[in-house]
């Protein structure tokens, strides 16, 4: 009866990629064999496994059951020469954001000689997204018939995939935008009120008394940001803007 393979875990994994690389101290003047495929495997195998709860948590937080994680582990650097070690700690350094290109510490914390290396990784996160099914001129308005479904990696790019229609319908393209792009929070922009130059009302608060006055706007108004009014005796005052008439003024 055949025997059972026995259960192989992250540590020993890791340590036997390590010692393959190196060697003994004897043989670190060798050429560097490099890991054999099945090594590679199995270390990617058991990376998906370690950084599997970070991951989780993260995706979690930014769309609950909606992204499907890939994780793609490359190899040490083959010029490495590791003195050999009897224990490998793998860990998530410092700030790393498991999203797109990143890296795995691995730290020798048992050994002659004490080492830390890293290997890098690619976090993809696929999912449903708009996609452009046309060109869209820089400055034009979105509409329904722009964008399509399809599975994207939200994680090719750090700008926000804007994933429900109403993030971007009736936005202006702050730049050309072509086919096969994903709608992206860094691709659109509020459509302006008015434009620089345009006579709007300023509207201010005295107590219990309100105050407009007319005045020339110095730059686009869009809807809830701040834009600058000259005001007809030359005073140039900052306010919110309302709407395609109105900049509200705290005094």
């Amino acid at each position: 009866m055949p025997l059972r393979p026995r259960p192989i875990h992250l540590l020993s994994v890791v340590v036997a990629l390590c010692l393959l690389l190196t060697g003994a101290q004897a043989r670190a003047q060798q050429a560097n064999p490099g890991p054999r495929p099945g090594d590679a495997a199995a270390l990617e195998r058991m990376a998906m496994d370690f950084l599997q709860p970070a991951l989780d948590s993260q995706l979690a937080q930014g769309a609950p059951g909606l992204l499907r994680p890939e994780v793609v582990l490359g190899q040490l650097d083959t010029r490495l020469r590791l003195a050999p070690c009897q224990r490998v700690e793998p860990y998530l350094p410092t700030g790393t954001r498991l999203w797109g290109r990143s890296r795995i510490g691995l730290r020798c914390t048992d050994g002659p000689v004490r080492w830390n290396v890293f290997v890098p990784v690619t976090v993809k996160a696929w999912g449903p997204a708009w996609v452009l099914r046309r060109p869209v001129g820089a400055g034009s308005v979105l509409t329904e018939e722009d964008a399509e479904m399809a599975e994207i990696d939200w994680a090719e790019q750090h700008a926000s995939v804007l994933a429900s229609p109403d993030m971007w319908l009736g936005q202006q393209a702050a730049f050309a935008l072509q086919p096969g792009q994903a709608l992206r929070q860094n691709m659109v922009r509020p459509v302006p009120a008015f434009g620089p130059g345009a006579q709007v009302r300023v509207s201010s608060v005295m107590g219990s008394l309100q105050v407009i006055v007319t005045g020339q706007a110095l730059g686009a108004g869009l809807p809830g940001h701040s834009v600058r009014v000259r005001l007809s005796g030359g005073r140039v005052v900052t306010g919110t803007v309302i709407d395609g008439q109105t900049v509200e003024v705290q005094l």
